[in-house]
């Protein structure tokens, strides 16, 4: 790497700082506004070196591009997503989070319990760099600050409110997440590297009544409770051995009251999968099961409704393994691993944007855990409210990776 494109002591400072700040101020999917504000403001704050100039284009209120050019060359694109989520932190770091927000009418804590706050922080720094100076590398670069990658979408939003009729599509897209890996390390991988994800909203029905006559009732508790416990088997007993596949309920509400029994409950899955002939028989396994156990209490038909769809991040092959030799390069061979078999059961809509533009793209796993914190029982896991990232060196680590592979594609 160039001596324009290395971070000096300065520069860890600023970024550490900045990560901090983020931290303390997350802001949930499509509420993203204060997060935008800043950095549209960092991007108008560049420094720019020679021959470099900047372009900032809002995408929605809360997706920003900031396009650095710099002379001829080939354009290539990064992304880092921006939004926290509706989780209470309790780390108890001197910069956590105690900000409350708006989820679906309730008033929660927001937290960055997924790391978001390093991906900002890690792609602002990067920007700086290319920003300052162009004396190494020629081309363009745009870095593409997502909102609402929890669950709402954003990346498909971004694409709907004309992403690629704005920006100029790039030949190459990179992105990465800070996971419960070991800190300093890479992982990168070829094919399907994130799961698929289906969310589905199911409504039971029953018969309200008094608690003391549940005889009167068709209780709507004790059919989620069976359902719940129903679902268990779907991955036991629907899904080949040599398949993945997880079926989790997340949420399940129903009743205001210990002596009424609801009319109705709601449960909320989150269904992972690679295969999608096993996407489309697990998804089918979840609602017969509700059908039947609703059957069985004598209620009426469930409400179901896949109210959130995110397709698996498929690496592209010629990519990452270039990649990985790059960051063999810059990080030593020690600290990468580049295994065509890892992947990870999370999901992420990163390859929405990639997929809707027909590029090819990497995305890679940026270890973030201490040896303490991975010998940890239990180890607090992206969205645990204990979620916390050792900042340095995984910080410097993610800038390096991504400026190493930006250069890759621009270098003079």
């Amino acid at each position: 790497m160039p001596a324009s494109l290395t971070l000096s002591p300065s520069d860890e400072q600023h970024l550490l700082d900045e990560y901090k700040a983020y931290h303390a101020s997350p802001e949930l999917s499509l509420q993203e506004f204060e997060t935008t504000r800043k950095i549209r403001e960092r991007a108008e704050n560049l420094v720019l070196g020679e021959g470099v100039t900047r372009e900032i284009v809002p995408i929605g209120e809360t997706g920003t591009v900031v396009i650095l050019r710099n002379g001829e060359g080939p354009t290539v694109a990064y992304r880092a997503d921006i939004d926290g989520l509706p989780v209470t932190e309790q780390t108890g770091l001197p910069y956590a989070s105690t900000v409350t927000g708006t989820w679906e009418g309730e008033t929660v804590g927001v937290m960055h319990a997924c790391g978001h706050d390093t991906h900002i922080a890690m792609g602002l720094k990067t920007m700086d760099l290319f920003a300052r100076d162009g004396s190494d590398w020629s081309g363009t670069i745009e870095f593409i600050f997502q909102p609402a990658e929890e669950g709402k979408d954003g990346a498909k939003l971004m694409v709907s409110q004309g992403l690629w009729e704005t920006v100029p599509v790039p030949s190459v897209m990179y992105g990465q997440h800070v996971f419960t890996e070991p800190v300093g390390k890479v992982i990168v991988t070829h094919g399907p590297a994130t799961a698929a994800v289906d969310s589905l909203r199911i409504k039971l029905f029953g018969r309200g009544g008094h608690g003391s006559q549940p005889q009167d009732t068709i209780d709507p508790v004790v059919l989620a409770a069976y359902l719940v416990v129903r679902l268990q088997s779907v991955v036991a007993r629907e899904v080949p051995p040599k398949e993945s596949a997880v079926v989790t309920v997340g949420s399940l509400q129903a009743g205001k009251k210990e002596n009424i029994i609801p009319a109705t409950a709601e449960l909320r899955t989150s269904i992972r999968t690679f295969n999608p002939d096993v996407r489309t028989r697990v998804i089918h396994a979840v609602e017969r099961m509700a059908r039947a156990e609703s059957l069985a209490s004598g209620a009426e038909e469930p409400e179901i409704e896949n109210y959130h769809y995110s397709s698996s991040v498929v690496n592209d092959e010629a990519v990452s393994a270039d990649l990985a030799q790059v960051f063999a390069a810059e990080l030593g061979e020690e600290n990468v691993t580049y295994d065509p078999d890892f992947s990870i059961m999370g999901s992420e809509d990163f390859g929405e944007l990639g997929d809707a533009a027909g590029i090819p793209y990497s995305f890679w796993i940026l270890g973030g855990m201490s040896q303490e914190q991975l010998a940890a029982e239990p180890i607090a896991s992206n969205h645990s409210p204990f979620f916390a990232p050792q900042p340095e060196p995984t910080l410097q680590v993610g800038v390096r990776a991504a400026t190493s592979a930006l250069y890759s594609q621009v270098k003079r």
